[in-house]
């Protein structure tokens, strides 16, 4: 698609232009040059004016002195005629048709960041990367990535936070390996005391009555041995009393086998545990802690890690969509918000590079538009100028600016509102009135 270039363009009486006549460079770079307060920056003005309509006006658009109202003649390169003259400087726009047309047949050309080029490159790397994200039509998509981006950030630098602390807690809590895992009940302690007492007691009941029956065997014992003195006459009743020895004595017998079988078991460590189960129940409660903490941070850490994850899937996407957009130069990006150009933002590019950058954005935003303008390009050294202007011949571009110079780089010289070298008509001045005189 052919684009729209500046061929020529005539200006008389504005700002500090008396009348100057240029025919730019169809590609590259035209430098407009001459020493300050000479009427560079007012052909750009004018330029501005031209094509982009009233509210690239100069407040004072009249130079100063003149009794003619403004002209401004340009011709583009598709035959297209722009006009503003008169008092009101009426616009006339005229197509290589022959036909009329106004300011929206020129707003379908140019680009209005190809007239205010400064304004761009002075504007924020925010607002420079919104501007491209907007012609590239992604701009919305960007937004809610990089939303959930800074929420997905945000949400991970907090539980990470949060997992470190636990972490350090957990390590700072004491462990203790030789006591229970669950605090020690002081009801239950007593109950199983109370419980080995009860066995103990019936224990000891069975002791005594195996005291009881050694004593009654004895007895029995000793009455036979009495009544063996009178066995004539109490045959009977010995016969009786064997029959209750005899008894007695397997009696004894199987609670000698039962008492045998006893153990009686020592109270000494519930005794202890007793005394001791406020210590024994703090350090139980420490090692439960210490385990909480740990299981929170070990939570924490899996939560940060998911987040993470999260986090890099929607960088991912984000790159994604940016090397899918269709970037208006090789190596452009925009990265967390900000123009990255060669891996430098904004406020790391040679002057080079930005003008490259801000050109080749101004051409993505309108295709049709092949010319910027551009102020003070004094800042730049010859080579990187150079640079530049080789760049702009590649890409086809037309590029019209200004420099505080008067060195071979300028294409033209302006002095006193013309050019130098050029033949200019004697300009009619404003009379100043004095009273008296006629």
């Amino acid at each position: 698609m052919e684009t729209l270039k500046i061929n020529q363009l005539e200006i008389e009486n504005v700002k500090r232009i008396k009348a100057v006549k240029v025919e730019p460079a169809a590609n590259g770079l035209t430098i407009i040059g001459g020493n300050n307060n000479q009427g560079k920056t007012s052909v750009l003005d004018s330029i501005a004016w031209a094509l982009g309509g009233d509210r690239y006006r100069p407040s004072q658009a009249v130079r100063t002195g003149s009794v003619i109202p403004p002209s401004l003649h340009v011709v583009m390169s598709n035959g297209l005629v722009v006009d503003r003259k008169g008092k009101n400087s009426d616009l006339k726009v005229t197509d290589p048709s022959g036909k009329k047309g106004g300011q929206q047949l020129l707003n379908e050309f140019v680009s209005q960041l190809a007239l205010d080029l400064p304004k761009f490159m002075e504007s924020s790397g925010a607002e420079k990367a919104k501007i491209l994200l907007q012609i590239l039509g992604i701009g919305e998509q960007l937004t809610v990535l990089e939303k959930q981006e800074t929420e997905q950030y945000n949400n991970r630098r907090a539980i990470g936070q949060i997992a470190d602390q636990k972490e350090k807690f957990a390590k700072e809590q004491p462990y203790y390996t030789d006591v229970p895992r669950e605090p020690v009940s002081a009801t239950d302690l007593i109950k199983e005391q109370q419980e080995i007492l009860a066995k103990n007691g019936e224990n000891q009941r069975k002791r005594d009555r195996l005291n009881e029956i050694t004593r009654s065997k004895q007895q029995t014992f000793d009455e036979m041995r009495r009544i063996d003195s009178q066995i004539a006459m109490l045959e009977e009743q010995k016969a009786r009393i064997i029959k209750e020895y005899e008894q007695a004595a397997r009696d004894e017998e199987a609670a000698m086998k039962t008492v045998a079988e006893l153990v009686d078991e020592s109270t000494a460590e519930l005794e202890e545990s007793i005394s001791n189960i406020e210590e024994i129940n703090r350090k139980v409660r420490a090692n439960l802690d210490k385990e909480k903490a740990e299981d929170d941070a070990r939570e924490y850490r899996r939560q940060y890690d998911e987040l993470t994850k999260q986090l890099a899937d929607t960088r991912d996407k984000k790159l994604e969509l940016l090397k899918s957009a269709p970037l208006p130069l090789p190596e452009l990006s925009v990265e967390d918000g900000e123009l990255v150009y060669k891996g430098q933002k904004w406020d790391n590019m040679s002057g080079s590079d930005r003008l490259k950058v801000s050109t080749a954005i101004v051409r993505k935003l309108n295709p049709k538009c092949g010319f910027v303008l551009l102020d003070k390009l004094e800042q730049m050294d010859l080579n990187t100028l150079q640079e530049f202007g080789q760049w702009l011949e590649a890409e086809g571009l037309q590029a019209i600016a200004t420099r505080v110079s008067i060195g071979d780089e300028c294409s033209i010289i302006i002095e006193d509102g013309y050019v130098a070298g050029q033949e200019h008509p004697v300009m009619p001045e404003k009379k100043e009135w004095k009273a008296g005189t006629f």
